[in-house]
């Protein structure tokens, strides 16, 4: 008879195991098999760890690298530096000179600082102590101030359609929106949308953007305008020099007014 080869399989574990155990396991493995010629060896297939997939482990060993700390700062990293030698600044910005990596690091432990790294590619690197924790707070900080500067300074741009044919009401409507607009700093882009044999009526649209542009007055100089396509466009920018002149009267007349009511107190 030819030789049987057996083959026997071990259901996955649940849990992982140790060598040792698995060994015992199969110490105690029993095998009945038929009085026949078979062959010496018997093959037996396991997984490690059980299941399909992603989910386990190789017996080979995890190829996987330990992914570092979500925490970690690479300018903390000390010894990524190869070099064995440093430029070291101080606390003060006052430069060093060059010293071994091990002084500078004792350095920075004496005067209870951390040692932050500049410049890795520099030859030697650069580094420099400090409170690394208190110079990233004054860093954030310059950042929210330098965003609520450009926030407060940003011009936004309000929209205005109409048509050529449109009648007094809505435009004297779209006119003081445009003035209010402008009052309060941003910009007014006026469209006048011509479709299909409106086309025709182009030099309608165009008188009527100009008409538009003179009734707005001097709180406004022109940006751009289009008159060649469909669409045709005016932007308008607030002139900050006529706004400025109309509030500086303002506060005039309110600290006259203040004077006069404090005299008027005052007398008998």
């Amino acid at each position: 008879m030819a030789g049987v080869t057996t083959s026997c399989s071990i259901q996955p574990f649940k849990q992982p195991i140790s060598l040792s155990a698995f060994q015992s396991k199969l110490s105690h493995l029993h095998l009945d098999l038929p009085n026949s010629s078979i062959s010496r060896g018997c093959r037996i297939t396991c997984r490690y760890g059980g299941g399909g997939g992603g989910g386990g482990y190789s017996r080979q060993g995890d190829s996987r690298r330990p992914k570092p700390p979500a925490d970690e700062d690479p300018a903390l990293d000390i010894s990524s530096i190869r070099s064995s030698t440093v430029r070291l600044i101080d606390e003060e910005q006052n430069m060093v000179g060059v010293v071994s990596k091990t002084a500078a690091i004792q350095m920075a432990k004496d005067a209870e600082l951390d040692l932050v790294i500049l410049s890795p590619v520099a030859d030697p690197p650069v580094v420099r102590m400090m409170d690394y924790n208190r110079y990233k707070y004054e860093q954030q900080r310059k950042k929210r101030d330098e965003q609520r500067k450009s926030s407060v300074h940003r011009v936004d741009q309000k929209e205005l359609k109409m048509g050529y044919n449109i009648d007094v009401h809505d435009y004297t409507v779209r006119l003081k929106a445009a003035q209010k607009f402008l009052k309060d700093g941003d910009k007014v882009k006026l469209i006048v949308n011509l479709k299909g044999r409106e086309n025709e009526f182009k030099n309608n649209a165009i008188e009527l953007i100009r008409r538009f542009r003179d009734d707005v007055g001097e709180l406004a100089i022109e940006e751009s305008k289009n008159f060649r396509d469909r669409n045709m466009t005016l932007v308008l920018i607030p002139n900050k020099a006529i706004l400025q002149q109309k509030e500086t009267p303002k506060k005039k007349e309110k600290s006259t007014g203040t004077e006069i009511s404090v005299t008027a107190s005052v007398s008998p």
